[in-house]
C-alpha cells in the first residue's frame, strides 16, 4: 500500500484540489489536511478514522486506500 501522503498527494493533483480546497470539501481543518499530506501517517498529527473516510470520499478513493495502513501506524490509546 501506498504511503498516505504519496496517495492524497497524487489523488489531489487528478482531482486538481488545493489543500483549501480539500478541506473546504470535508470539512477538516486546512493545517491537519497540509500535515498528512507533508508527513503522511508518521507525522506528528495522526488523522482519525472518521477524516480518513471523509478524505477517501472527497477524493472519490478506495477506503482501503487510506485506512489499513494508516491505522496500523496510529498510536493505540
Amino acid at each position: 500500500m501506498a504511503e498516505l501522503s504519496h496517495v492524497l498527494q497524487a489523488a489531489m493533483r487528478r482531482r486538481h484540489l488545493s489543500v483549501q480546497g480539500l478541506a473546504d470539501r470535508t470539512g477538516i481543518r486546512t493545517p491537519r489536511i497540509r500535515v498528512f499530506v507533508q508527513d503522511g501517517a508518521e507525522g506528528p498529527v495522526h488523522p482519525t478514522e472518521q477524516e480518513l473516510r471523509e478524505l477517501a470520499d472527497a477524493l472519490d478513493l478506495p477506503l482501503t486506500e487510506l485506512l489499513p495502513g494508516t491505522l496500523a501506524g496510529a498510536p493505540t490509546g
